[in-house]
């Protein structure tokens, strides 16, 4: 199953007001993914966002709904919804709400198992990957509402997540969702490519926070994360990433984040060749110091997508 288009099945555990986890995964000659990081603050009101999807009051279609609002306003291909992946999806939020747990990995004999596995899961719902190269990916979120907008921005403000949700290659998904009575709403998320055809292209890349993007949060909480990407300190700045397709690669030669009129930020960088829970196709960094609020933010990246050089300069503004 190891190669090197492998989307390698990677968990973490993030708990905060949220708890959030992350795993890719992948097959016979994916892409190799990621792992995950630590909340932020939300958008004021995710509904007021210009061109923002109508609430409908579903979890899991809310939650389903913003993913795609996200990947549009970067330029990505959307996923189309899948009611296989649905089922998946479903089943493992029933399971953990039948055992109040946040976990990708279900035990045999406890109520509501439908698969040890994020693939077998998908396997017992009836998707099977047909092709030799093929893409998944799980992300799962406990939250203490029932919002389905507020669950999936909170997974895409943790990094690692984010590097699964933004995934180009992804051409399918599903969501579900599970309410213990006054306790927490299981969110469950699952994406898969039947084939790796190109996300965004050659030596191309998606981008987030997106080109002028407004209500930015500030901070990251790094020590909620495991593993840590900031390990020395807590309190630090909102991730910005880049994305290429999973069977990419990605290179680094700078990146950097500035305030308009100010000096570039410290920040901890996140890469294949600098940090080992980053896959080949993505990159991030991690400024040191929270964000200042209402403060547009300068980014600068230079680099290259498979030997094709990239240079991409953009700003978003924080809440």
């Amino acid at each position: 199953m190891q190669g090197p288009d492998r989307l390698a099945p990677k968990v973490v555990a993030l708990f905060a007001a949220i708890l959030l986890t992350a795993c890719g995964g992948g097959g016979g000659d994916s892409a190799n993914a990621p792992t995950s990081v630590a909340p932020s603050s939300q958008p004021l009101s995710l509904s007021q966002e210009p061109n923002a999807p109508q609430a409908s009051g579903d979890t899991s279609t809310d939650g389903f709904n913003w993913f795609n609002f996200r990947r549009r306003q970067m330029g990505l291909p959307e996923v189309a919804r899948s009611r296989i992946i649905d089922t998946a999806a479903q089943g493992h939020s029933d399971y953990q709400k039948l055992n109040d747990t946040i976990t990708h990995t279900q035990i045999v004999g406890k109520p509501g198992f439908t698969g040890i596995e994020p693939l077998d899961r998908l396997n017992a719902a009836g998707y099977v990957f047909d092709q030799s190269r093929y893409g998944y990916g799980e992300v799962i979120a406990a939250i203490g509402g029932i919002s389905g907008f507020f669950a999936a921005q909170g997974l895409i403000d943790a990094i690692y997540h984010r590097f699964v949700i933004f995934e180009p290659i992804f051409k399918e998904a599903g969501t579900g969702t599970g309410t213990v009575p006054d306790g927490y709403t299981y969110f469950t998320a699952k994406f898969a490519a039947n084939g790796l055809g190109a996300g965004l292209g050659q030596g191309k890349v998606a981008l987030y926070p997106f080109a002028d993007q407004r209500n930015v949060p500030v901070i990251f909480y790094s020590d909620r994360e495991e593993p840590d990407p900031v390990p020395d300190r807590n309190e630090v700045g909102y991730p910005i990433s880049v994305h290429a397709d999973g069977t990419a690669a990605v290179t680094v030669q700078s990146f950097t984040v500035q305030p308009r009129g100010g000096a570039p930020l410290s920040a901890r960088l996140l890469a294949a060749a600098t940090d080992t829970e980053t896959s080949a196709s993505v990159a991030a960094i991690v400024p040191y110091a929270v964000l200042s609020a209402g403060t547009t933010y300068e980014v600068q990246f230079a680099g290259s997508v498979d030997g094709a050089p990239v240079n991409r300069s953009w700003s978003f503004t924080t809440q």
